[in-house]
């Protein structure tokens, strides 16, 4: 695969392309047998690990200076590791592909990244620059169906414009500046969300409070008719289409509210059990997962697809005393998630699980039916105005991180003059 493939629109370049690797020396990373355990003893030299890659999605991040993992110096001579001066720019090119940065200072990396430390007609941050203009399409030329790939060979033939020394460190200032403008937008952005979420989430606790000030409280095994969970047969990792069978996912219930899509198809091969086929109305709730998805609650709306209960969700039939919708929405509330945070049970703090009478416990509002449904449609018509206000910054970002990109290109192509520039136009009505 030619360097130009992988980034065709380095073809509007107003300066010679050339390989990388012919401006700075290239280089990877490995590491350290973990079967030996001498290797792991007395660590203390930085290394980069995709366990960093957190710190490089946003793009926000231009220097790694910490590691979570450290490496030893009688691990880096028994691999094929190697020690990378301060100033080498750093790509990832498995699993998580096309995240780069600066190192800080001295460290080694796993094989997972590509380094390039540069020569002296290469400016690293200008490099920095190129190579997130070059994002999109590492991630689309990236092999692999499960975990995606850039192999050396093609890291090898990676190409970038190479303006002189002066004209690189005049983009890279350039760009420094109005990324950092465009990236403090989209922080703007996500923390208005968040706050808007944190709104809603105290207006459901300020009704769930009033409610239990009106008729008290009950547990909900009050209530309950029956529970049960699924099973997990061996599925397929697609969903299911139109006449196939879907094992449901606790992905189904988030954010608390179903979404049928979210299921792995029942190899046709294999029996449905009727038993775990749910239905409209049926009280989902999940079992075991992440600590942040344990106990998500929703009801099954007016599905036509043909789903099976997995064993990680429990499905509750209710007394006619109340409505599943009503459950739903206070398990939503912050006490039920905190009972929940604080009973899961789990071998990880990855995953975790509740069981069933940790459920059947749960807190709830003893209000009639006509009180339900008023908190109910009151609860959706918020998530409602929640979700077109969600919708909006969605966009908003969404336009901002094209900009942002486009902006750069633009720059590192040499297709207008940084000197006299300015990218605030590129953000205008944003």
């Amino acid at each position: 695969m030619s360097g130009a493939s992988i980034a065709p629109w380095l073809a509007e370049s107003q300066w010679p392309t050339v390989p990388i690797r012919l401006v700075a020396r290239l280089g990877s990373g490995h590491t350290p047998s973990r079967k030996v355990a001498e290797y792991w003893e007395n660590c203390d030299i930085p290394w980069i690990t995709l366990a960093d890659v957190w710190q490089l999605r946003s793009g926000a991040v231009d220097v790694i200076t910490d590691t979570k993992e450290m490496i030893s110096a009688l691990g880096l001579s028994n691999s094929s590791a190697a020690i990378h001066p301060a100033g080498t720019v750093i790509l990832s090119r498995t699993a998580s592909v096309g995240f780069s940065a600066i190192m800080g200072s001295m460290m080694a990396t796993s094989q997972d990244f590509a380094t390039w430390t540069c020569g002296p007609r290469l400016e690293p941050r200008y490099l920095l620059h190129a190579l997130r203009g070059m994002a999109p399409d590492l991630k689309r030329v990236a092999m692999g169906s499960t975990h995606k790939t850039i192999y050396m060979p093609d890291i090898e033939q990676l190409r970038i414009p190479l303006p002189d020394i002066e004209e690189q460190r005049r983009i890279a200032d350039f760009l420094d500046a109005e990324t950092s403008r465009i990236d403090r937008l989209i922080s703007l952005q996500r923390r208005m969300l968040a706050k808007l979420q944190e709104r809603e989430a105290a207006q459901r606790d300020s009704a769930i409070d009033d409610l239990e000030t009106m008729g008290g409280v009950v547990r909900l095994r009050r209530y309950i008719w029956s529970m049960d969970q699924g099973t997990s047969p061996q599925c397929d990792a697609i969903p299911a289409e139109d006449g196939e069978w879907g094992v449901l996912k606790v992905s189904c219930l988030r954010p608390g509210v179903f979404d049928a899509s979210q299921n792995k198809r029942l190899p046709p091969e294999n029996e449905p059990d009727p038993r775990y086929a749910v239905r409209q109305g049926d009280l989902l709730i999940a079992r075991a997962n992440t600590p942040l998805l344990v106990g998500s609650t929703a009801v099954v709306g007016d599905v036509r697809e043909r789903l099976l209960l997995s064993d990680k969700i429990f499905r509750v039939k209710l007394s006619g005393e109340i409505i599943p919708e009503f459950v739903a929405e206070v398990a939503a509330g912050s006490k039920i998630r905190m009972l929940c945070a604080s009973s899961s049970h789990g071998a990880s703090q990855s995953m975790a699980n509740i069981r069933f009478e940790e459920v059947k416990a749960w807190p709830i509002p003893r209000v009639d039916r006509r009180a339900q449904y008023q908190f109910v449609d009151e609860m959706s018509e918020g998530r409602e105005q929640l979700a077109k206000i969600r919708n909006v910054i969605d966009r908003q970002l969404v336009l901002l991180a094209d900009r942002r990109q486009s902006l750069i290109t633009a720059a590192v192509t040499g297709q207008f003059d940084v000197t006299t520039a300015s990218g605030r136009n590129l953000t205008q009505g944003v």
